[in-house]
């Protein structure tokens, strides 16, 4: 005989995995705050429960690790940073436009939220790696930064080299490296006066003007292929 179903049950359980949730994003809104204001290797259980007032042991009950409070970090972060560039492009144009777009959202994000983003673009904790899972929007990006050359190019508003995965990895290159700069060297500066992220748009013009279009442009293939056909 089938059991009715009891709404109070239901109600109780909805309410339990609310809690759980919500003290779950407790613990990792008390971690990236540690994070900001110490750097991440200064995160660690015990301070966490002292600043939700709780014992320590009461922390595992929703992470079973330091690492995995780490994990849920990266991936919320992660998660984050995909949304802000994924909707500074989803008005646009596909090329160029909404490649250059998603390169300053991409920038702009990471030097505001100091604290996930030392996670992000640096491997400060030993012996941490992101599960695939939390990984998993990072593959996003970039697929989408690809697409966007493949469409830049397809559009002539870049050379054909310019639909590759050595393209995409320059750009991610030049722009992890403006944040990374940033970052490490005037932190508490804005997006919009700081010393590196204000090279941004000069960064993203020697791109550009590095897969031009018109004659003379080759791509790395041709050009080993060129040096080798001189080689004595």
């Amino acid at each position: 005989m089938a059991t009715p179903y009891s709404p109070e049950v239901g109600s109780t359980s909805g309410r339990v995995a609310a809690r759980r949730a919500e003290t779950r994003s407790e613990v990792l809104d008390h971690a990236e705050q540690i994070m900001v204001e110490d750097g991440a290797g200064a995160v660690t259980v015990a301070e966490i429960a002292r600043r939700m007032g709780m014992r320590s042991p009461s922390v595992y009950k929703y992470f079973p690790s330091l690492h995995a409070i780490y994990d849920a970090l990266f991936a919320r972060g992660n998660a984050r940073l995909n949304d802000c560039v994924a909707d500074a492009v989803a008005d646009g144009d596909r090329g160029l436009d909404t490649l250059l777009a998603g390169a300053r959202a991409y920038v702009h994000w990471i030097v505001t939220h100091p604290g996930p983003a030392a996670l992000l673009i640096w491997r400060p904790i030993p012996g941490f790696a992101p599960s695939p899972e939390s990984y998993a929007p990072a593959r996003e990006m970039w697929q989408r930064t690809r697409d966007e050359l493949t469409a830049a190019a397809g559009r002539g508003q870049l050379s054909a080299a310019a639909d590759s995965d050595e393209a995409a990895g320059l750009l991610t290159s030049l722009v992890s490296g403006i944040c990374s700069q940033q970052l490490a060297n005037e932190p508490g500066a804005s997006f919009d006066t700081g010393r590196f992220t204000t090279l941004l748009d000069d960064a993203l013009a020697m791109f550009v003007g590095h897969y031009a279009t018109g004659p003379g442009r080759a791509t790395s293939t041709e050009k080993t292929t060129s040096t080798e056909k001189t080689q004595p």
